[in-house]
């Protein structure tokens, strides 16, 4: 086998390993939390998300998916990625620093109706963690998106999934993974509404 070969098949097998585990650990609690995030929804809350880089991305995937649709007809869902406005960002990061770029968004755009999805491979990103820490303040539903053993945000968090590795590109996969299933389950719910 070429190189480039057993780089692909050793990332591939890797991959399916970290999904094998996920089969076989998470499903109860991506199931708790896909209910959680449609009660959410029916009280009128919104689901928020944040996190830095490629969870930047997914939390912007993530909320579109809910916004606009996954793969069937409804209504919009209220969903907000708090990596896109970039007047809040930057003004909060001047005035108070970037550990506190989500948490002033949290404060003021937040209710106790409302859950809050911080996403750090490393479990212990301070913007994430504060992020989170603000909405556990306020009373809304908390879920964190981690690696293996979840550290700051796991503790904070109501509700904590740890993708099954350690390595963040195997990591970001399972976060995209659940959330594509959270968006699937949820919809479901929705659909012939």
């Amino acid at each position: 086998m070429n190189d480039s070969a057993s780089v692909i098949s050793a990332t591939l097998d890797d991959h399916l390993e970290v999904v094998a585990k996920l089969r076989a650990e998470a499903m109860p609690l991506i199931a708790d939390m896909a209910a959680k995030l449609e009660t959410v929804l029916r009280n009128g809350g919104k689901i928020c998300f944040f996190g830095n880089g490629g969870s930047a991305a997914d939390s912007q995937h993530l909320a579109t998916e809910f916004v606009v649709r996954f793969s069937r007809e409804r209504a919009a869902l209220a969903s907000i990625a708090f990596t896109t406005d970039t007047s809040a960002l930057t003004a909060a990061g001047n005035d108070f620093g970037f550990e506190w770029v989500f948490a002033r968004q949290v404060e003021g755009l937040c209710t106790e109706r409302d859950a809050v999805i911080g996403i750090s491979t490393s479990g212990t990103s301070p913007n994430v963690v504060a992020g989170l820490d603000a909405a556990k303040k306020i009373g809304a539903l908390t879920i964190a998106f981690t690696a293996a053993d979840g550290a700051a945000c796991g503790e904070i968090a109501d509700l904590t999934f740890c993708a099954p590795s350690k390595v963040t590109a195997r990591a970001q996969e399972c976060h995209l993974l659940v959330g594509h299933i959270l968006c699937d389950l949820v919809e479901a719910a929705f659909a012939d509404e």
